[in-house]
Order: structure tokens, then C-alpha cells, then sequence
């Protein structure tokens, strides 16, 4: 299973962003889907997570109603839209691939994960 993030960047307080992550190697539609960050110093935080049909979805608190989490199974992507981005959203954002059809904030639930898009909002 590989997991290919990109979009991320530099960009402006107040701006926003979209990661995309591809999957390849299983059949995605059949797992939930999650984005952790980790900022300098810090451990790998949850950020975001969807269910196998995108139907449910949950978020971390400090990203509610600025974030928003999306899949495309046809394509095999999931989608992270960031909205007013804040410097405390500067981290290297990673997408992962849960072990089952359902969604999770707990990392250890997770068996696959990307590589990693570097986000930094200036302030």
C-alpha cells in the first residue's frame, strides 16, 4: 500500500489550502482514511478522519469548522481543506490508512502512512 500526500506549502495567515492523498495497492473505498500532523517538537497529532463512505467524519477540535475532510473513492483520494489557516497549523501534515472501514482518531488504529507535505503559514 503506498500513500502519496502533496499540496502542501507556504502560505499566509488567514489563507487556505488542500492536500490531497492518493492510495494505491488495496482497495481503498473499503478503509477509513485519517490526517495527523506533527509540528517541530511536538508528537504527531490527529487532525482529521473519514470513514470508508464518507459519511462520517470527525475532527479535532482546534480544526472545527476551518478544516474540512473529503474522499473521492472512484479516484482513490482523500482531500484535506484547510481554511484560515493560523502559524499553529505549521506542521508536516501526513495521511494514513486505517485498518478498517471505520475512522479514528487514535493513531495506533492506522497501518499505512504517506510520506508527508510540509504546511507553513506565516504570520
Amino acid at each position: 500500500v503506498q500513500l502519496q500526500a502533496c499540496g502542501g506549502g507556504l502560505v499566509q495567515a488567514g489563507g487556505s489550502l488542500r492536500l490531497t492523498c492518493a492510495a494505491s495497492g488495496r482497495t481503498f473505498s473499503y478503509y477509513g482514511m485519517g490526517w495527523f500532523r506533527q509540528a517541530p517538537g511536538k508528537e504527531r497529532e490527529f487532525v482529521a478522519a473519514i470513514d470508508w463512505s464518507g459519511r462520517n467524519t470527525y475532527y479535532e477540535d482546534s480544526v472545527k469548522g476551518r478544516f474540512t475532510i473529503s474522499r473521492e473513492n472512484a479516484k482513490n483520494t482523500v482531500y484535506l481543506q484547510m481554511n484560515s489557516l493560523s502559524a499553529e497549523d505549521t506542521a508536516v501534515y501526513y495521511c494514513a490508512s486505517h485498518t478498517g472501514f471505520g475512522a479514528s482518531m487514535v493513531a495506533t488504529t492506522y497501518n499505512y502512512w504517506g510520506q508527508g507535505t510540509q504546511v507553513t503559514v506565516s504570520s
